[in-house]
């Protein structure tokens, strides 16, 4: 009936291929988060990428670019005015940003919404600046424990993240999440609007010892419109949501949801929905590669976590099907590289690839990751959202005459 039955879209979180045309104006001029990740490693194996032509993209220390891919792959621009996660999520579906949410960096938050914040909530809030989430529980988190002070923090990210002890002697799980509730209800005024509001739960009795926990959860702006997901849901098709893209996208568009503990369950979560019987799209996002390694500037770890994805995207497509479709890009670069601790504004991988039905080569570079929703959109034989953007490459990728 459709060209594929079933689409898997894994988005590495953060994974650059380049810096964009206006990255100096973001402060990021050089910026190659793969490149940068390949020079840094000893040795690095990544067999599945190149078989699908990721070193074709640019030239690599380690990976050698392949002469037969196994599918197609391109770079792609952001169109968006942004780099960070809901911008580009949200324009892989479809939605251009044309204005970057707020962020907080230099002053942390306004006198006027902490204020706001302690009154609603009933915590006495400490911290209020930029800072590393590690860091600051190093510095705050035995305080808030003995005192029921609440941890306010944010990053270059658009985001106020709240940090709790999971033990309620402390602090407790559920009034963490009352709190971040509170709090986007808050940050829902357009001076004060962030795109996410995150609960950092965390455990341990002390600096050594304290450890953020998997209860993660994270409080997004509803998206600006709908769709590609959303035209999926509405004419019956499954739209399956792995990792945090339930949380970027406010639940909007999504019939199935499963959050995961790592970019490692995460994958195996993927495998899983492969072996079941679905039509429509499985959507998944890798946090691992952003919050543990791109932040942290951690080339090294960063590139052992790629080798673990590409051993477990090699389990995935030996289950995928002919009918099937799988994509793999990113919304982002984070180069580990880079100075500072922001995300870097760069272009994002394109790799295209199906047991049985693929066109070969290298493609040209699109100007919007919203060739990704239109393409789902037009497999699926649905119209895309009014207002949304984005040119499908169905045409480009599908390779009728290997059915």
């Amino acid at each position: 009936m459709y060209p594929y039955k079933r689409i898997f879209v894994i988005v590495i979180d953060s994974f650059g291929v380049g810096e964009m045309d206006d990255a100096a104006a973001f402060g990021d001029a050089g910026a190659n988060t793969l490149l940068h990740i390949s020079e840094a490693m000893d040795e690095f194996q990544i067999p599945n990428l190149q078989s699908l032509g990721l070193a074709n993209l640019c030239p690599l220390k380690q990976v050698e670019p392949v002469k037969s891919p196994l599918g197609c792959f391109t770079k792609l621009k952001e169109a968006s005015a942004g780099k960070d996660t809901m911008t580009g999520h949200w324009e892989i579906m479809g939605l251009l940003t044309k204005h970057p949410l707020q962020t907080f960096t230099e002053t942390g938050f306004p006198k006027e919404l902490i204020e706001e914040l302690e009154k609603e909530t009933g915590h006495k809030i400490i911290g209020n600046k930029n800072a590393s989430g590690t860091d600051i529980l190093k510095e705050l988190g035995r305080r808030s424990m003995d005192t029921g002070e609440m941890i306010v923090y944010t990053s270059a990210d658009s985001v106020l993240q709240i940090c709790g002890h999971e033990d309620e002697k402390y602090f407790g799980l559920l009034e963490l999440y009352r709190c971040c509730k509170i709090a986007r209800k808050l940050t829902l005024k357009p001076e004060w609007m962030v795109g996410r509001v995150i609960a950092r739960p965390y455990i341990g009795e002390n600096a050594k010892e304290f450890k953020r926990t998997s209860n993660r959860h994270d409080y997004a702006v509803a998206p600006s419109g709908k769709t590609a997901m959303d035209a999926l849901k509405e004419h019956g098709l499954d739209v399956i949501s792995i990792g945090k893209i339930e949380d970027i996208f406010s639940g909007q568009g999504i019939t199935k949801a499963f959050h995961s503990t790592s970019s490692v369950h995460g994958m195996e979560q993927t495998i899983d929905v492969a072996k079941e019987d679905f039509c429509g799209l499985c959507f998944v996002n890798l946090v691992d590669f952003d919050t543990l390694w791109g932040h942290r500037r951690d080339p090294i770890g960063y590139g052992k976590e790629l080798e673990r994805f590409d051993e477990k995207l090699g389990i995935l497509m030996e289950t995928l099907k002919e009918e099937d479709l799988l994509l793999i890009t990113a919304d982002h670069g984070n180069d580990p590289t880079a100075p500072g601790t922001d995300h870097t504004r760069e272009k994002v991988p394109f790799l295209a690839w199906s047991p049985g039905r693929i066109k070969r080569g290298m493609l040209k570079e699109q100007e919007s990751f919203a060739v990704i929703g239109a393409t789902i959109a037009d497999n699926f034989k649905v119209a895309m959202p009014e207002g949304t953007i984005g040119t499908s490459l169905l045409k480009e990728i599908f390779d009728k005459r290997r059915i």
